[in-house]
């Protein structure tokens, strides 16, 4: 029986495959190897998890090419699953292992983000030295999705030559990007989020993203973490993407909003002391109900009215770039309580298309 958090590693990494197949189940096999786009199991290929002992390695340990980010299986548990506390994480990692519970005083292991902390301080540098949107790339992205008036507060900036590496094998690009601040609760950058773009301009085929395998990355602390827009009182909305975020603040200018990245990361989000109610922007998928139901739960425990905002089609974003602007603000109307309808609709100054 494993005593120790090595213990469990070393049992997870003697069937590495498995463990990447349940909870990587985005990635793919590729040799010795299961790729991945990132630890909270994103489809790409920019992270590496060595599946076969080698000389490079034991199996089990895993790098992010695009973050600097690495570790061992129990971090991918924790990370995939967004658990905070290692003893949920240790107890995971025994139910998948089939072993017994263990007693309290023998789980030992210290708590912490996966990403080295030179990744934030690599977030904040690539942020600072951005630009603002008005006039680049970004704005005719924006604007291909739908979004004609961009009301991000600061939140978004554009780099002209952000570095892209396909894989560590490959050499690294450049691409124009929209990059994106990921803030805690007191506005300190944790991450930033990229989005690298066709410096061509609009494309229908690839939405305006890039000719690339990834044209979504993301580096930093994520967890509990999101791209906010506006500043917090007592009503928020929150959902997973940022087109869909900016989506319902172009009808919603004066409504605080925030982007989580990804269902697991929506379900996980810190929400703010004061908050009253929470709009949660579902996507119409599988993982956006369960994102949906565990951040109901947490809002309902914390004292939190959660009010879910369904789109027509896969996501708000969606709903705007096909059906339109009119379109979406009918569809809030009946969805918003009737004095945040006052407060952020009917006081809106958007102007009608």
């Amino acid at each position: 029986m494993p005593r120790d958090a090595s213990d469990l590693a070393h049992r997870l990494a003697r069937d590495a495959e498995a463990v990447c197949r349940h909870y990587l189940s985005n990635g793919r096999r590729a040799g010795r190897y299961w790729l991945v786009g990132d630890v909270h199991n994103t489809p790409g290929r920019s992270m590496f998890v060595r599946l076969q002992e080698s000389p490079k390695g034991p199996a089990g340990k895993w790098t992010d090419a695009a973050t600097g980010e690495h570790g061992d299986l129990l971090d991918i548990i924790r990370e995939s699953l967004g658990l905070r506390d290692f003893r949920e994480v240790a107890e995971e990692a025994r139910r998948f292992l089939k072993l017994p519970r263990a007693e309290p005083e023998i789980i030992s292991r210290p708590v912490g983000p996966a990403a080295p902390a030179r990744s934030q301080q690599a977030a904040r540098r690539l942020f600072a030295i951005s630009s603002p949107i008005e006039g680049t790339v970004v704005e005719t992205y924006l604007q291909g999705r739908g979004i004609a008036h961009v009301h991000h507060g600061g939140s978004l900036r554009f780099h002209p030559r952000c570095y892209y590496r396909p894989d560590e094998h490959l050499p690294t690009e450049t691409w124009p990007a929209m990059i994106a601040s990921v803030t805690d609760l007191d506005g300190r950058i944790t991450g930033i989020h990229r989005t690298w773009l066709d410096p061509d301009g609009f494309d229908r085929v690839r939405l305006g993203k890039a000719p690339i395998d990834t044209p979504r990355r993301a580096m930093g602390d994520l967890l509990g973490n999101a791209v906010r827009f506006g500043v917090v009182d007592d009503v928020l909305a929150a959902g997973e993407g940022i087109e869909t975020m900016l989506s319902l603040r172009y009808v919603l200018p004066t409504m605080p909003m925030a982007a989580a990245l990804s269902a697991n990361h929506l379900s996980a989000m810190l929400l703010p002391s004061g908050l009253r109610r929470l709009y949660i922007a579902r996507d119409a998928d599988a993982a956006g109900d369960t994102g949906l139901a565990v951040l109901t739960e947490r809002a309902a425990d914390a004292g939190i009215e959660a009010i879910a905002l369904s789109p027509r089609l896969g996501d708000f974003n969606e709903d705007l770039h096909v059906f339109g602007l009119d379109a979406l603000r009918a569809a809030l109307l009946i969805q918003l309580v009737p004095e945040d309808v006052v407060r952020f609709l009917h006081s809106s100054t958007v102007p009608a298309e």
